[in-house]
């Protein structure tokens, strides 16, 4: 089983979401998730679409416009955001079919069946609300928004300085 950057970016970016959510009563951003978490927007808005096609976001057009979660926190599970996505984590090389050996049933199937089936039921029984209930979400949180407001300030004065420079007095 190997869970890729898509399921993983898509847990990130729908707990970053909850987080947001939870701060401010507006719509969150898809380039302000991008810039929190260091993830493409243009990734971001790929798996967004098929999450909101799954109904686990809203989105909202405009200039105020942004996402929401569609449902409370404590109804979206891991394996829901992780499925939305089209990620699987089935840890058996024939996804289930048996086939592996051949065209035949391998000596271990029976192994990675039940692995599989104790980790879909794992990421079944978190939701966001647990997750944001986690020790270290929180300050890694009030970490990124402070480092991008960082960033954001070193932006504005490097452009400050540049007109300055552009134009002298």
């Amino acid at each position: 089983m190997r869970l890729t950057t898509r399921g993983r970016y898509a847990v990130t970016a729908l707990l970053d979401l909850a987080l947001q959510t939870s701060q401010q009563d507006s719509a969150v951003s898809l380039s302000d998730i991008a810039k929190r978490q260091s993830i493409s927007i243009s990734y971001l808005e790929q798996l967004f679409s098929k999450l909101r096609k799954r109904g686990l976001v809203t989105s909202i057009r405009g200039a105020a416009g942004g996402y929401h979660l569609a449902k409370p926190l404590n109804e979206i599970d891991v394996m829901s955001i992780i499925s939305a996505v089209d990620e699987s984590v089935n840890a058996m090389q024939c996804e289930g079919r048996g086939d592996c050996q051949g065209g035949t049933m391998c000596l271990t199937h029976d192994l990675w069946c039940a692995l599989s089936n104790h980790i879909e039921q794992y990421l079944k029984n978190i939701t966001l609300a647990q997750l944001l209930d986690m020790e270290n979400v929180q300050s890694v949180s009030e970490r990124q928004h402070i480092s991008t407001k960082d960033i954001s300030i070193k932006d504005i004065n490097t452009i400050t300085l540049s007109n300055s420079e552009a134009n002298p007095a």
